[in-house]
């Protein structure tokens, strides 16, 4: 007997919308960000990373890469900018916007966020004098984020949610 539900019982989108500069001549590009992670429950820590420029706290994120999956691309991220190694899930957790100042042009990105599962910290990453890392709570590591949707697909991350937990 098939299951049957209440029409009038909607289910909210779990995504914000996405707000894009209007007017903008250039086209969205894509990114892909590691939601790097170590323990669970009261122990879970959410890791991020200071930009380069700016030294605003971010995911490690970075451009699609050659014969490279979204979820392995983010990891190699994790590495590149923070040293961590693990193993990466291949479920996009969300996705948050962003404009990006590239030279002369403003250019509008959407990021794919990807969780990587930390298995190690390692001391030395090619990015290490570019940056800081730390480990925060997942309510603090929101707090510390400028973008709404990735505030939320922070504070709100469960790994005991994720495939084969």
């Amino acid at each position: 007997m098939a299951k049957q539900t209440n029409p009038k019982k909607t289910q909210k989108a779990d995504q914000l919308p996405l707000k894009l500069p209007t007017g903008s001549k250039t086209e969205v590009r894509t990114q892909f960000a590691a939601l790097c992670y170590r323990g669970k429950g009261k122990t879970l820590e959410i890791c991020l990373i200071t930009s380069r420029r700016t030294k605003r706290w971010i995911l490690p994120k970075g451009w699609p890469m050659h014969k490279q999956t979204p979820a392995d691309a983010a990891a190699t991220e994790a590495w590149e900018e923070a040293g961590l190694t693990g193993n990466a899930i291949d479920r996009c957790l969300g996705v948050y916007a962003y404009v990006k100042d590239l030279r002369a042009t403003i250019t509008p990105v959407i990021v794919m966020v990807y969780p990587v599962n930390v298995t190690q910290e390692h001391d030395d990453w090619p990015e290490r004098a570019e940056r800081k890392r730390k480990w925060l709570r997942p309510k603090k590591a929101a707090k510390r984020l400028a973008e709404p949707e990735l505030r939320r697909l922070v504070r709100r991350f469960d790994p005991s949610q994720l495939p084969g937990k």
